[in-house]
């Protein structure tokens, strides 16, 4: 039974409440230093997985194409992603809907302090950052190169602030279809690089991937409008309160508060897409460049086939050796008889 319950520590969330509800009472769970035990477990368990992706299909996938060693490890980070993102949009997506976050928008923001989660809500925000915290040790084992190491530990770090900013300032509901617009849009932009890897000259999921990017844009701009400019200002408890998780609607009371968060939201919004439109434009003018090349190539290929082919000077035809003109006369020129 001791070693029951300390297994129970590493594998199920801990800190159960018993929540009074309409239907009887109902399990739900808040954080705890605890938590921390749990995603070290999860860690491990993100490790394994990360290596049977890598050498039950991405090693054997890249003995066949024969990249060269950055597309290698290009192809290897944008192969693990994949599987991550598919596995957390598809479970993301299940949460959201089971728990009424999609058909209930208001569920956003009423009730704020979420303090108190379903299982299946923070089970998936440990697993979220046992992945994220795995993906460190990871550069090292996977042998990353340092020119890769800054843009893949930005990222790292940005999603960690993400997903532990929304657990542990109760706006888990708002971080969970954040998420869900994320892992969506970043799901395409992988997917496209597996198949870029593999047939550089199929480039349409990049296509793809910019019209969900822009899209998951514009819906995480509206959706933060949505929450902070409307929904957390009209929340009924407005008293700082931290032993109840209350650190930010008495802010978002405040007018000019409000409005500096949105603004500074719409900035960063903007940055991401004039990146994005940044990314776009070079890639075109590459597209375009190696297109005019090719014809460039092609059309001096076709100026030297002309070249080499043998010139006729004369009109006629041939007949037994001998020239014959079109309308069948010899076409030298005959000798005129003296009289």
């Amino acid at each position: 039974q001791v070693t029951a319950k300390t297994a129970f520590l590493f594998i199920l969330p801990q800190y159960n409440v018993s929540v009074p509800a309409a239907d009887g009472e109902l399990v739900h769970y808040h954080y705890g230093l605890k938590d921390l035990v749990t995603i070290l477990f999860y860690i491990f368990i993100a490790i394994i997985l990360h290596a049977v992706v890598q050498e039950y299909a991405l090693d054997k996938i890249n003995r066949r194409l024969h990249l060269s060693k950055v597309k290698h490890s290009k192809f290897n980070e944008s192969g693990q992603l994949v599987a991550f993102h598919l596995t957390s949009v598809l479970w993301c997506l299940y949460v959201v809907v089971t728990e009424g976050y999609v058909s209930n928008p208001r569920s956003l923001w009423e009730s704020y302090p979420h303090v108190y989660l379903p299982f299946q809500v923070k089970f998936f925000y440990l697993c979220q950052l046992a992945y994220w915290l795995h993906a460190l040790p990871e550069l090292y084992f996977q042998k990353v190169r340092k020119e890769e190491i800054p843009r893949q530990l930005q990222y790292i770090v940005l999603y960690l602030v993400h997903v532990a900013g929304a657990y542990l300032l109760n706006l888990t509901r708002l971080g969970l279809i954040l998420l869900l617009l994320q892992y969506l849009a970043e799901f395409f932009f992988h997917m496209a690089r597996l198949v870029y890897f593999t047939d550089e000259n199929n480039e349409k999921l990049f296509n793809v991937w910019a019209v969900v990017f822009v899209v998951t844009r514009l819906f995480t701009l509206t959706l933060y409008i949505l929450v902070i400019g409307f929904g957390l200002p009209r929340v009924e408890n407005q008293a700082l309160d931290p032993e109840r998780g209350n650190f930010f609607s008495f802010l978002f009371n405040n007018v000019l508060f409000r409005m500096s968060v949105l603004l500074l939201v719409c900035l960063f919004q903007a940055s991401v897409m004039w990146r994005f439109i940044h990314f776009q434009l070079r890639r075109w003018r590459e597209y375009w460049n190696e297109q005019s090349a090719r014809k460039r190539a092609a059309a001096a290929a076709s100026g030297a086939k002309q070249q080499a082919k043998p010139l006729k000077r004369d009109s006629g035809y041939h007949e037994n050796g001998v020239v014959k003109a079109e309308n069948g006369t010899s076409p030298r020129t005959k000798k005129l008889k003296s009289p």
